[in-house]
């Protein structure tokens, strides 16, 4: 069984492009438009990583991950990989989402090749 990778962003185009990069690259994929949609994933499926923007509706990413971090409900995910993929390049945003427990952070635009190097080394 390959592993699996929870993408969460609110652009439909992002998700599936990101997403047919990581099925092209033999991950299988879920999506969910922002970290409330995320949550509710994380009820039914069982992710070996999670990529996520920091801007979007509902819940965004960064409360997604203290969330995650804080709330029992999710243990089971409290060490699972997080790439954070945004527009959010600031070091104040990024230092907020590494101690919050992203294991990555991606500028927007980016290249495919890079964010699959990034995955290959946290989940092979």
């Amino acid at each position: 069984m390959g592993k699996t990778i929870l993408v969460v962003d609110d652009a439909p185009s992002i998700r599936q492009a990101v997403g047919f990069s990581l099925q092209e690259a033999g991950y299988d994929v879920l999506e969910a438009e922002n970290g409330q949609d995320a949550l509710e994933k994380l009820g039914c499926h069982q992710f070996d990583m999670i990529v996520c923007d920091v801007n979007m509706p509902v819940m965004d990413g960064i409360s997604f991950l203290k969330k995650l971090a804080n709330d029992a409900t999710y243990s089971s995910f409290k060490f699972t990989p997080i790439i954070m993929l945004t527009t959010e390049s600031g070091a104040d945003m990024k230092a907020e989402g590494k101690k919050a427990g992203a294991k990555a952070w991606m500028v927007k635009p980016f290249k495919h090749e890079d964010l699959l190097s990034s995955i290959k080394k946290l989940i092979g």
